[in-house]
């Protein structure tokens, strides 16, 4: 899923391309994925676009007031279209046209279809009301240091309501980065441990932003290929050699090193529990 440092280069490069253009149309191309009602999305032609920001893990094109929010999910992607196209290529979720600029197209791989896209009247925070702080706000940082929350961290960190903008991929590579166990929660760490989750998250965000903005265009089907453990099980640990492993926890796999992680002990692999039984 691309997570707060490909969305916010994405961001940047769609504004970029689109900032100060008018919006010519939204052509929703997957039944469904338009998750508002009002205002009508034709409604907003003729605006300009102000800005392509991000909230979290969301995409948001401020048209002087009103927005247009996009989610990319899991296999949400985007292409620039130079010169604009009238195809619907498969997996295809919506168009937006702008008055002599790309197209931007968001489509979808997989058979998931959660990709979407909001209408908001001016005022209207929609689902950014949901979302908790981002991840280099002070009101997170207090979290991390203080906080007394029972959940584990990688827990935490994926949940959009309590820090927005880290998914699967970055929690993996911030937990390796600062030692912690996949395991650890966030009330059993000392203030040296909590110290250096927060430098982890900052610098893991950090340098894959760095990498994310060396990119030209949308965004291409392969993600991930800066990570330093998430997906890489079976690898050797870029800081210690010892091979990396993995644990299905909540439906889906967490990678870490053993040795840099847990001590030395490989966790238990519930997914291999239940085969076993």
């Amino acid at each position: 899923m691309p997570e707060l440092p490909e969305v916010q280069a994405l961001a940047e490069r769609l504004h970029q391309a689109v900032g100060g253009a008018a919006l010519e149309g939204a052509l929703a191309l997957q039944f469904s994925s338009l998750k508002t009602v009002a205002p009508d999305p034709a409604s907003l032609f003729g605006r300009k676009v102000t800005s392509v920001g991000r909230r979290g893990k969301f995409l948001v094109l401020d048209l002087d007031g009103p927005r247009i929010l996009v989610h990319l999910s899991q296999g949400g992607r985007v292409d620039l279209e130079d010169p604009p196209r009238a195809t619907r290529p498969r997996g295809a979720v919506v168009r937006f046209s702008f008055a002599g600029r790309p197209a931007v197209l968001v489509k979808e791989f997989g058979t998931e279809r959660k990709a979407g896209w909001w209408v908001l009247a001016e005022g209207d925070e929609g689902p950014l009301a949901a979302l908790g702080p981002e991840p280099d706000d002070p009101t997170f940082a207090r979290l991390a240091i203080e906080g007394d929350d029972p959940r584990r961290v990688h827990t935490i960190l994926r949940d959009q309501r309590t820090v927005a903008g880290i998914g699967r991929g970055y929690s993996d590579d911030v937990l390796h980065r600062a030692r912690l166990s996949p395991y650890a929660t966030l009330r059993s760490l000392g203030a040296d441990e909590r110290r250096a989750l927060l430098d982890a998250i900052g610098g893991v965000l950090a340098e894959a932003l760095e990498a994310e903005r060396r990119r030209t265009g949308g965004l291409p089907p392969k993600l991930g290929d800066h990570f330093t453990v998430h997906g890489r099980y079976g690898t050797p640990c870029p800081r210690c050699g010892d091979d990396l492993r993995r644990v299905s926890y909540e439906g889906y796999e967490v990678t870490y090193c053993p040795t840099c992680q847990t001590g030395g002990k490989v966790l238990a692999d519930r997914r291999l529990s239940r085969l076993i039984r």
